[in-house]
């Protein structure tokens, strides 16, 4: 059985992956991906905030290489093969024990917008939970300094992350996902409403959101995130700032740390100077077991 849902797997995302890019449309990842990331870097060539930050920023292109990879190359190799066996598995072990559905909250009634706002708030309150793990756990925080490796902030650095997270955030967020019943397939919009805002923040970009700062995540708050970690207040030392759309949870939960706008702060980690600068190295560095201090 596993043998074909991996085949099939594999031929299934091929195809979509071919139509996606062989077929530009209004309802396509690939062109998306590419049109956001063309506004926000005109944006950043026409308004920078950092003028002194070159139009071809630090690593610029690394980080637009891991923008088609975690965005689609990873699913390609091995992502959603490995995500059609779990669920496989996930839904067998559930029916051995007699549970049959996982839907415990049935929003399918409600009307299509109300869904994927709900969605939106409830997965960016779980991204939220799994980025605090990233940065609490320390097998967890050695792959997760992939992104935080950036040392000239720009929006491509938004899709700089090592592929564990892919897996880590993916898994914590199916069950209880699955346990709200909606009654949409199509969930195209939050996931583009999600990628403009993680480009908007990490962006070298300063446009006043006014109150709105308080309720989605922006440049001005999320580089205190990638400041280096020596600069993080004593009481936070495993991070600030943990927002991915949304910022109000840093403030709810009081990680929200705004010192100052953050614009000429280095970023990075201890020992940053000595991190793989490559992208196999930063692959595999994250399976190495940290030096003793």
């Amino acid at each position: 059985m596993y043998p074909e849902i991996i085949r099939d797997a594999y031929s299934g995302y091929w195809n979509y992956l071919r139509e996606e890019i062989l077929n530009p449309g209004w309802h396509n990842y690939f062109y998306w991906l590419i049109a956001i990331s063309l506004v926000f870097w005109m944006l950043e060539i026409i308004i920078p905030w950092r003028k002194e930050q070159g139009i071809i920023r630090k690593d610029f292109w690394l980080d637009a290489f891991y923008m088609f990879f975690n965005f689609f190359l990873f699913s390609l190799i091995i992502y959603n093969a490995l995500s059609d066996v779990f669920v496989e598995f996930f839904t067998g072990l559930l029916n051995s024990v007699g549970i049959n559905n996982l839907v415990a909250v049935e929003v399918d009634s409600w009307p299509a917008w109300l869904q994927l706002i709900t969605l939106f708030i409830v997965r960016d309150f779980i991204q939220f939970n799994v980025h605090r793990l990233l940065h609490r756990v320390p097998v967890l925080w050695q792959f997760h300094k992939v992104h935080h490796s950036v040392l000239e902030m720009g929006f491509a650095a938004h899709l700089r992350y090592h592929w564990m997270e892919n897996i880590v955030y993916r898994s914590i967020e199916y069950i209880p996902l699955a346990m709200i019943g909606f009654g949409i397939d199509d969930f195209f919009i939050v996931h583009i409403l999600a990628l403009a805002i993680g480009h908007f923040n990490h962006s070298n970009l300063n446009i006043p959101l006014g109150p709105l700062k308080y309720l989605l995540n922006n440049p001005q708050m999320h580089i205190w995130h990638h400041v280096h970690t020596d600069k993080w207040p004593e009481e936070s030392k495993h991070g600030i700032n943990y927002g991915i759309s949304l910022s109000i949870w840093d403030y709810i939960f009081k990680t929200a740390h705004i010192p100052n706008d953050g614009k000429d702060e280095n970023l990075g980690f201890e020992e940053v100077e000595k991190y793989p600068t490559g992208f196999s190295g930063q692959m595999l560095i994250g399976f190495k077991r940290p030096k003793a201090k």
